[in-house]
């Protein structure tokens, strides 16, 4: 039977990268089924009274060895993004409006780069109009996604989930009742696929 993974992402976090560009091994691998649940990683720490690793500067130096590490032995594409953090809501609520089409993937594909590997501010409409149109996707399409009100309704929807479920930051997994924290820990998510 065919498991699937939860994955609770939001492109403004940097691990939650490194664990989207590891997730395909795995499906590879497993044949498992990966869900991606865009939720607003500001929301879940607000309502679990979270805070980002890098306000603790000694976690937030260790962080960025730790990800260059895994970075470094994936082979994968990693920036600092000069304009970090980045307010993200409006980049999540096109997510959420995409789920479901054929934009999605592209979308996400085009965000993500834009946020860590060929890092730029996202955050100003200007530059993030740009980098969609230069992924082929039309901006005022995905803004007027961003601005539905059921869009936006169904954004929160999907943070209070993760927050239920015990959730408290991304990037977060669940397959079936257990849950992941961290992109650390895609080796345990792994397991409970094939598990």
């Amino acid at each position: 039977m065919t498991k699937t993974i939860e994955f609770l992402f939001d492109v403004g976090s940097p691990t939650t990268f490194l664990a989207h560009r590891r997730l395909p091994a795995i499906v590879a691998r497993t044949g498992a089924v990966v869900t991606y649940i865009p939720v607003l990683l500001g929301g879940i720490f607000k309502a679990t009274g979270n805070a980002p690793p890098g306000l603790v500067a000694a976690r937030g130096r260790w962080m960025q060895i730790d990800m260059a590490r895994y970075a470094a032995r994936e082979a994968i594409t990693l920036a600092h993004n000069p304009d970090f953090p980045i307010n993200t809501i409006t980049m999540m609520r096109m997510l959420t409006g995409a789920r479901g089409t054929a934009d999605f993937a592209p979308l996400l594909e085009a965000l993500f780069v834009g946020m860590w590997e060929t890092p730029r501010n996202m955050g100003d409409p200007d530059i993030l109009a740009a980098t969609l149109t230069a992924a082929g996707l039309d901006p005022a399409v995905q803004l007027a996604r961003a601005q539905d009100p059921e869009i936006k309704a169904a954004l929160v929807k999907a943070t209070e989930y993760a927050v239920s479920r015990g959730a408290f930051g991304a990037p977060t997994f669940f397959v079936g009742d257990e849950i992941f924290f961290g992109q650390d820990r895609l080796d345990w998510v792994e397991a409970a696929v094939t598990g």
